[in-house]
């Protein structure tokens, strides 16, 4: 007696598996793209401390709300960073867990571009205000 193939499952369509494949490989993407985005912010963070600092060193001594204000800045963008790091992770585990439910249903989540890009406006805005206050009163 000859030993019997192991059949396919008729339940399963390969359409699909290979639909959620895709899906899956679109969410690792996606969070890696989150990941870089969230390193270069923190790049920036830093680079505008150490800006600060180098300047506090030299031309910048008599300066305090200047300095202080760029390190608001330097920690908002690194802030931002951790957000978005933190957010995208919950939403790749979140979409992980969809595809492994038989039933896969599309589910909207979070903006978290539009979340970043409006708090990167807001530092902006801050920043620039900032600026032109100082610009006016000096």
């Amino acid at each position: 007696m000859a030993a019997k193939e192991p059949t396919i499952n008729e339940n399963i369509n390969e359409s699909t598996e290979l639909a959620k494949e895709r899906n899956r490989e679109a969410a690792d993407r996606t969070l890696m793209a989150w990941i870089r985005t969230s390193l270069s912010l923190i790049g920036f963070g830093f680079g505008i401390d150490a800006m600060v600092q180098t300047l506090e060193r030299t031309a910048l001594g008599d300066a305090p709300n200047l300095a202080m204000n760029a390190r608001v800045v330097g920690l908002s963008f690194i802030g931002v960073a951790l957000f978005a790091v933190f957010v995208s992770m919950v939403q790749y585990r979140q979409e992980l867990k969809m595809l492994e439910a038989g039933d896969y249903r599309y589910k909207p989540g979070l903006p978290l571009g539009l979340a970043v890009a409006s708090a990167l406006g807001l530092i902006g805005l801050f920043a620039g205000v900032g600026i032109i206050i100082r610009a006016l009163a000096g």
